[in-house]
């Protein structure tokens, strides 16, 4: 019923920066938590920033707090992710999640999350 897109990922230099964006085809983010996971290959799927229930909070992975910033266009949409001074071990496939239900305490549980999109590769070289 609800399908995310990412966008936005490629290849980029050790201090580099990128943008990524979240699409939902006919809904908005307005209301519904939005969460920014990666997994590089071999690691668990780990937790990078959020935005919970709407504008309610910003929450962010500790490796990533100072660099990287999760914010809302709600006109298109979109839930961006800015990602600045990337650093090698941010290299991953970075997906969007979305939940309408889900409380604060299970915010960085990948488990809790009830939409997904396919991912965005992000390469960062040294």
């Amino acid at each position: 019923q609800v399908e995310l897109v990412e966008s936005g990922g490629g290849l980029v230099q050790a201090g580099g920066s990128l943008r990524l964006s979240c699409s939902a085809s006919g809904r908005t983010f307005n209301r519904e938590t939005v969460a920014w996971f990666r997994q590089a290959p071999g690691n668990d799927r780990e937790f990078v920033a959020a935005l919970f229930r709407g504008s309610s909070g910003i929450y962010y992975a500790d490796s990533v707090k100072g660099r990287f910033t999760i914010s809302r266009d709600n006109a298109k949409t979109t839930v961006y992710l800015q990602m600045n001074s990337l650093r090698p071990e941010d290299t991953g496939v970075y997906y969007c999640a979305l939940d309408s239900r889900l409380i604060l305490s299970s915010l960085f549980d990948s488990r809790q999350y009830d939409y997904w999109g396919q991912g965005t590769q992000v390469t960062v070289s040294s």
